[in-house]
């Protein structure tokens, strides 16, 4: 699958809204020595934490809830709702 983001694309998160199954989302990964801040899609809701997924699993480099379990509810920190293209003034709807 392509993914719905590129490097360099520029986001609008909505830090009020609960995600839903297919949402992609800002979240934060438990890493070492500090967390790392990503942009997945929800598999699943796991009742208090999220399996969160890449678009592109086979990418080289790529990280999600398949090799790092899933992240808790208060480590997802909003709801991606549009996407910004490099080129400025120009919106299009969320992914």
């Amino acid at each position: 699958m392509t993914p719905a983001l590129r490097p360099g694309d520029r986001v609008l998160v909505d830090y009020r809204r609960r995600p839903v199954v297919g949402d992609v989302v800002v979240a934060l990964f438990p890493g070492a020595p500090d967390d790392v801040l990503v942009v997945k899609r929800v598999g699943e809701d796991r009742g208090g934490s999220w399996y969160l997924v890449s678009d592109n699993p086979e990418a080289p480099g790529a990280v999600d809830s398949r090799g790092r379990g899933p992240v808790r509810d208060e480590k997802v920190l909003g709801v991606v709702r549009g996407r910004w293209w490099p080129c400025p003034g120009r919106v299009r709807r969320a992914v």
